[in-house]
Protein backbone atom coordinates (compact mmCIF):
# COMPACT_ATOMS: atom_id res chain seq x y z
CA UNK A 1 0.00 0.00 0.00
CA UNK A 2 1.26 3.33 -1.32
CA UNK A 3 1.28 6.28 1.61
CA UNK A 4 -1.03 7.97 -1.45
CA UNK A 5 -3.46 5.47 -1.14
CA UNK A 6 -3.10 5.06 2.63
CA UNK A 7 -4.15 9.18 2.73
CA UNK A 8 -4.60 11.24 6.07
CA UNK A 9 -6.99 9.70 8.72
CA UNK A 10 -9.02 11.84 10.87
CA UNK A 11 -7.98 13.04 14.02
CA UNK A 12 -10.55 10.30 15.34
CA UNK A 13 -9.41 7.57 13.37
CA UNK A 14 -5.27 8.90 13.97
CA UNK A 15 -7.19 8.89 17.86
CA UNK A 16 -8.33 5.43 17.81
CA UNK A 17 -5.56 3.66 16.07
CA UNK A 18 -2.53 5.44 18.32
CA UNK A 19 -4.70 4.66 21.69
CA UNK A 20 -4.94 1.24 20.61
CA UNK A 21 -1.11 0.80 19.63
CA UNK A 22 -0.25 3.11 22.76
CA UNK A 23 -1.98 0.19 24.98
CA UNK A 24 -0.24 -2.73 23.41
CA UNK A 25 2.93 -1.23 23.79
CA UNK A 26 2.32 -0.23 27.50
CA UNK A 27 1.06 -3.61 28.82
CA UNK A 28 4.84 -4.61 28.01
CA UNK A 29 6.49 -2.15 28.89
CA UNK A 30 5.10 -1.43 32.40
CA UNK A 31 7.11 -3.41 34.50
CA UNK A 32 10.08 -1.70 33.37
CA UNK A 33 8.54 1.68 34.44
CA UNK A 34 8.10 0.56 37.84
CA UNK A 35 11.51 -0.14 38.10
CA UNK A 36 12.41 3.24 36.60
CA UNK A 37 10.53 5.19 39.01
CA UNK A 38 11.33 3.16 41.94
CA UNK A 39 15.01 4.02 40.65
CA UNK A 40 14.63 7.66 40.23
CA UNK A 41 13.35 8.02 43.70
CA UNK A 42 15.72 6.12 45.60
CA UNK A 43 18.10 8.52 47.39
CA UNK A 44 16.21 11.42 46.48
CA UNK A 45 17.96 14.76 47.52
CA UNK A 46 20.74 12.87 49.10
CA UNK A 47 24.20 13.55 49.05
CA UNK A 48 25.94 11.23 47.09
CA UNK A 49 23.00 9.93 45.83
CA UNK A 50 22.24 8.12 49.09
CA UNK A 51 22.27 4.51 50.07
CA UNK A 52 20.42 1.95 47.32
CA UNK A 53 17.59 -0.02 48.12
CA UNK A 54 17.93 -1.11 44.13
CA UNK A 55 21.51 -1.87 42.41
CA UNK A 56 20.53 -1.47 39.00
CA UNK A 57 17.27 -1.84 36.62
CA UNK A 58 17.69 -5.61 36.88
CA UNK A 59 17.81 -5.46 40.49
CA UNK A 60 14.63 -3.29 40.69
CA UNK A 61 12.47 -5.97 38.51
CA UNK A 62 13.99 -9.03 40.39
CA UNK A 63 12.86 -7.29 43.66
CA UNK A 64 9.81 -6.26 43.04
CA UNK A 65 8.99 -9.52 41.39
CA UNK A 66 9.83 -11.30 44.38
CA UNK A 67 8.52 -9.20 47.70
CA UNK A 68 5.28 -8.14 45.36
CA UNK A 69 4.93 -10.65 42.11
CA UNK A 70 3.31 -9.62 39.03
CA UNK A 71 0.83 -6.99 41.04
CA UNK A 72 4.20 -5.23 41.89
CA UNK A 73 5.41 -5.32 38.43
CA UNK A 74 2.21 -3.66 36.68
CA UNK A 75 0.93 -1.69 39.56
CA UNK A 76 -0.47 1.27 38.08
CA UNK A 77 -1.24 -0.15 34.57
CA UNK A 78 -5.20 1.12 34.61
CA UNK A 79 -4.10 4.49 35.14
CA UNK A 80 -0.77 3.82 32.11
CA UNK A 81 -4.07 2.56 29.93
CA UNK A 82 -6.07 5.93 30.52
CA UNK A 83 -2.86 8.16 30.39
CA UNK A 84 -1.23 6.49 27.34
CA UNK A 85 -4.89 6.84 25.07
CA UNK A 86 -5.07 10.23 25.75
CA UNK A 87 -1.30 11.19 25.13
CA UNK A 88 -0.31 8.78 22.11
CA UNK A 89 -4.05 9.09 20.84
CA UNK A 90 -3.48 12.84 20.66
CA UNK A 91 0.30 12.35 19.67
CA UNK A 92 -0.53 10.54 16.40
CA UNK A 93 -4.14 12.12 16.10
CA UNK A 94 -3.04 15.65 15.78
CA UNK A 95 0.80 15.56 14.85
CA UNK A 96 0.74 14.47 10.57
CA UNK A 97 -2.38 17.99 10.72
CA UNK A 98 -0.18 20.02 12.93
CA UNK A 99 3.41 19.18 10.76
CA UNK A 100 1.07 20.12 7.26
CA UNK A 101 0.07 22.48 8.70
CA UNK A 102 3.41 24.29 9.41
CA UNK A 103 4.39 22.98 6.06
CA UNK A 104 1.28 25.24 4.32
CA UNK A 105 2.55 27.98 6.45
CA UNK A 106 6.15 28.19 5.35
CA UNK A 107 5.05 27.61 1.83
CA UNK A 108 6.47 24.20 1.79
CA UNK A 109 4.66 20.79 0.03
CA UNK A 110 2.78 18.95 2.85
CA UNK A 111 4.48 15.79 1.96
CA UNK A 112 7.80 16.98 2.43
CA UNK A 113 9.76 16.01 5.93
CA UNK A 114 11.35 19.16 7.29
CA UNK A 115 13.24 19.11 10.38
CA UNK A 116 11.71 22.05 12.22
CA UNK A 117 8.27 21.62 11.32
CA UNK A 118 8.37 18.05 12.19
CA UNK A 119 10.02 18.69 15.32
CA UNK A 120 7.30 21.52 16.14
CA UNK A 121 4.13 19.20 15.33
CA UNK A 122 5.46 16.77 17.48
CA UNK A 123 6.24 19.10 20.51
CA UNK A 124 2.45 20.66 20.00
CA UNK A 125 0.59 17.35 19.54
CA UNK A 126 2.98 16.03 22.24
CA UNK A 127 2.10 19.10 24.27
CA UNK A 128 -2.03 17.78 23.79
CA UNK A 129 -1.37 14.74 24.86
CA UNK A 130 0.37 15.53 28.28
CA UNK A 131 -2.30 18.02 29.19
CA UNK A 132 -5.28 15.70 28.74
CA UNK A 133 -3.47 12.80 30.54
CA UNK A 134 -1.68 14.52 33.44
CA UNK A 135 -4.18 13.27 36.23
CA UNK A 136 -3.37 9.61 34.83
CA UNK A 137 0.27 10.01 34.75
CA UNK A 138 0.54 11.34 38.29
CA UNK A 139 -1.78 8.49 39.74
CA UNK A 140 0.03 6.29 37.67
CA UNK A 141 3.59 7.18 39.53
CA UNK A 142 2.40 7.45 42.16
CA UNK A 143 1.18 4.18 42.42
CA UNK A 144 4.06 2.76 40.78
CA UNK A 145 6.21 3.88 43.18
CA UNK A 146 4.57 2.29 46.70
CA UNK A 147 6.07 -0.79 47.56
CA UNK A 148 5.17 -2.85 50.88
CA UNK A 149 8.23 -4.54 51.29
CA UNK A 150 10.98 -1.68 49.80
CA UNK A 151 9.86 1.55 50.20
CA UNK A 152 11.49 4.34 48.56
CA UNK A 153 10.31 7.89 48.24
CA UNK A 154 6.95 9.34 49.50
CA UNK A 155 4.48 6.21 50.06
CA UNK A 156 0.93 6.17 48.80
CA UNK A 157 -1.19 3.56 49.11
CA UNK A 158 -4.40 3.72 46.69
CA UNK A 159 -6.38 0.72 46.08
CA UNK A 160 -7.13 1.30 42.44
CA UNK A 161 -6.88 3.95 39.60
CA UNK A 162 -10.65 5.12 40.30
CA UNK A 163 -9.77 5.14 44.39
CA UNK A 164 -6.10 7.53 43.24
CA UNK A 165 -8.57 9.80 41.48
CA UNK A 166 -11.10 10.27 44.01
CA UNK A 167 -8.91 10.35 46.72
CA UNK A 168 -6.79 13.07 45.54
CA UNK A 169 -9.67 14.57 44.32
CA UNK A 170 -11.64 15.09 47.41
CA UNK A 171 -8.32 16.34 48.64
CA UNK A 172 -6.87 18.82 46.56
CA UNK A 173 -9.78 18.85 43.97
CA UNK A 174 -9.10 19.78 40.19
CA UNK A 175 -5.56 21.35 41.53
CA UNK A 176 -4.33 17.98 42.88
CA UNK A 177 -4.94 16.40 39.86
CA UNK A 178 -2.71 19.37 37.65
CA UNK A 179 -0.16 18.38 39.96
CA UNK A 180 3.03 18.28 38.03
CA UNK A 181 1.56 19.31 34.64
CA UNK A 182 4.49 22.11 33.24
CA UNK A 183 6.89 19.49 34.33
CA UNK A 184 4.75 16.62 31.86
CA UNK A 185 4.32 18.86 29.07
CA UNK A 186 7.68 19.93 29.27
CA UNK A 187 8.83 16.17 29.69
CA UNK A 188 6.38 15.14 26.87
CA UNK A 189 7.16 18.08 24.52
CA UNK A 190 10.84 17.17 24.95
CA UNK A 191 9.99 13.48 23.72
CA UNK A 192 7.48 14.20 21.39
CA UNK A 193 9.34 16.58 19.63
CA UNK A 194 11.98 13.26 18.60
CA UNK A 195 9.30 10.66 19.11
CA UNK A 196 7.55 11.16 16.01
CA UNK A 197 10.00 12.91 13.48
CA UNK A 198 12.64 11.05 13.72
CA UNK A 199 10.76 8.00 13.45
CA UNK A 200 8.82 8.94 10.27
CA UNK A 201 12.19 10.96 9.02
CA UNK A 202 14.24 8.07 9.72
CA UNK A 203 11.13 5.82 7.36
CA UNK A 204 11.00 8.46 4.69
CA UNK A 205 15.43 7.54 4.14
CA UNK A 206 14.78 4.08 4.18
CA UNK A 207 11.89 3.77 2.19
CA UNK A 208 13.56 6.84 -0.33
CA UNK A 209 16.49 5.44 -0.84
CA UNK A 210 15.31 2.16 -1.46
CA UNK A 211 16.84 0.26 1.35
CA UNK A 212 13.45 -1.58 2.28
CA UNK A 213 9.87 -1.36 0.96
CA UNK A 214 7.34 0.85 3.12
CA UNK A 215 5.08 -1.55 4.59
CA UNK A 216 7.99 -3.61 5.68
CA UNK A 217 7.80 -4.49 9.14
CA UNK A 218 11.86 -4.39 9.07
CA UNK A 219 11.11 -0.82 8.25
CA UNK A 220 8.14 -0.33 11.11
CA UNK A 221 11.37 -1.77 13.25
CA UNK A 222 14.42 -0.08 12.09
CA UNK A 223 12.76 3.59 12.22
CA UNK A 224 11.09 3.19 15.83
CA UNK A 225 14.63 1.97 16.82
CA UNK A 226 16.00 4.89 16.11
CA UNK A 227 13.31 6.99 17.56
CA UNK A 228 14.16 5.17 20.42
CA UNK A 229 17.62 6.06 21.07
CA UNK A 230 17.25 10.18 20.28
CA UNK A 231 14.19 9.74 23.01
CA UNK A 232 16.08 8.33 25.93
CA UNK A 233 19.09 10.90 24.91
CA UNK A 234 16.90 13.74 25.67
CA UNK A 235 13.65 12.78 27.78
CA UNK A 236 15.05 11.34 31.01
CA UNK A 237 16.31 14.47 33.12
CA UNK A 238 12.53 15.85 32.74
CA UNK A 239 11.41 12.53 33.09
CA UNK A 240 12.90 12.22 36.43
CA UNK A 241 12.35 15.46 37.16
CA UNK A 242 8.21 14.58 36.89
CA UNK A 243 8.60 11.35 38.85
CA UNK A 244 9.75 13.32 42.15
CA UNK A 245 7.41 16.44 41.32
CA UNK A 246 4.71 13.84 41.10
CA UNK A 247 5.82 11.85 44.55
CA UNK A 248 6.91 14.58 46.62
CA UNK A 249 5.27 14.93 50.28
CA UNK A 250 2.63 18.22 50.36
CA UNK A 251 1.26 20.49 53.37
CA UNK A 252 -1.28 22.33 53.55
CA UNK A 253 -1.20 26.28 53.53
CA UNK A 254 -3.48 28.36 56.22
CA UNK A 255 -5.89 29.13 53.05
CA UNK A 256 -6.13 25.00 52.38
CA UNK A 257 -3.74 24.63 49.46
CA UNK A 258 -1.87 21.70 48.85
CA UNK A 259 1.86 22.39 47.69
CA UNK A 260 4.82 20.59 47.37
CA UNK A 261 7.57 19.94 50.20
CA UNK A 262 10.41 20.12 48.15
CA UNK A 263 10.38 21.28 44.40
CA UNK A 264 8.35 24.67 43.46
CA UNK A 265 8.67 23.63 39.75
CA UNK A 266 10.61 21.14 37.35
CA UNK A 267 13.47 23.61 37.23
CA UNK A 268 13.93 23.79 40.81
CA UNK A 269 13.77 20.09 40.78
CA UNK A 270 16.70 19.48 38.29
CA UNK A 271 18.76 22.45 39.99
CA UNK A 272 18.26 20.79 43.53
CA UNK A 273 18.92 17.32 42.14
CA UNK A 274 22.07 18.73 40.84
CA UNK A 275 23.06 20.21 44.03
CA UNK A 276 22.55 17.24 45.73
CA UNK A 277 23.56 14.11 43.70
CA UNK A 278 25.29 15.80 40.54
CA UNK A 279 24.10 14.98 37.15
CA UNK A 280 23.75 11.34 37.63
CA UNK A 281 20.94 12.24 40.05
CA UNK A 282 19.08 13.54 36.68
CA UNK A 283 19.96 10.51 35.12
CA UNK A 284 18.86 7.71 37.85
CA UNK A 285 17.12 4.89 36.38
CA UNK A 286 18.16 5.22 33.00
CA UNK A 287 18.88 2.15 32.28
CA UNK A 288 15.60 1.29 33.51
CA UNK A 289 14.28 3.99 30.88
CA UNK A 290 15.59 2.35 28.15
CA UNK A 291 14.40 -1.19 29.06
CA UNK A 292 10.77 0.65 29.11
CA UNK A 293 11.27 2.87 26.24
CA UNK A 294 12.89 0.40 23.77
CA UNK A 295 10.18 -2.20 23.88
CA UNK A 296 7.31 0.76 24.37
CA UNK A 297 8.52 3.02 21.34
CA UNK A 298 8.92 0.26 18.60
CA UNK A 299 5.75 -1.84 19.91
CA UNK A 300 3.95 1.36 19.71
CA UNK A 301 5.04 3.17 16.37
CA UNK A 302 5.45 -0.41 14.81
CA UNK A 303 1.80 -1.26 16.05
CA UNK A 304 0.13 2.04 14.90
CA UNK A 305 1.66 1.37 11.61
CA UNK A 306 -0.03 -1.99 11.18
CA UNK A 307 -2.93 -0.76 12.79
CA UNK A 308 -3.96 2.36 10.49
CA UNK A 309 -2.60 -0.31 7.48
CA UNK A 310 -5.12 -2.58 8.53
CA UNK A 311 -7.93 0.25 9.21
CA UNK A 312 -6.85 2.17 5.78
CA UNK A 313 -7.65 -1.26 3.92
CA UNK A 314 -10.81 -2.07 5.38
CA UNK A 315 -11.80 1.51 5.17
CA UNK A 316 -10.64 1.59 1.15
CA UNK A 317 -12.34 -2.06 0.09
CA UNK A 318 -8.46 -3.67 0.01
CA UNK A 319 -8.64 -6.36 2.36
CA UNK A 320 -6.38 -8.53 0.39
CA UNK A 321 -3.85 -6.15 1.30
CA UNK A 322 -4.10 -6.10 5.20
Amino acid sequence: MTSSRQGLLSPLEGFLCGGTAACTAVTVSNPAEVAKTRMQLQGELAKGGGQRVYNNALDALAKTWRNEGIRGLQRGLGAAYSYQILLHGSSFAFYEHVRRAFNNFVGKPPIDQIPLTSISAGAVSGAIGACLGNPFFLIKARMQAYSPALPVGTQRYYKSSFNAFTTIWKAEKFRGLIRGIDAAVLRTTIGSSVLLPSYYGTKHQIVSNGLLPENSIWTYLASSSVSTICVTIVMQPSDTALTRLYNQPTKRLPNGTLIGTLYKNPIDCLWKTIQAEGIRGCYKGSTAQLLQVAPHTIIILTANDIIRNIYTNMKSGHPEDV
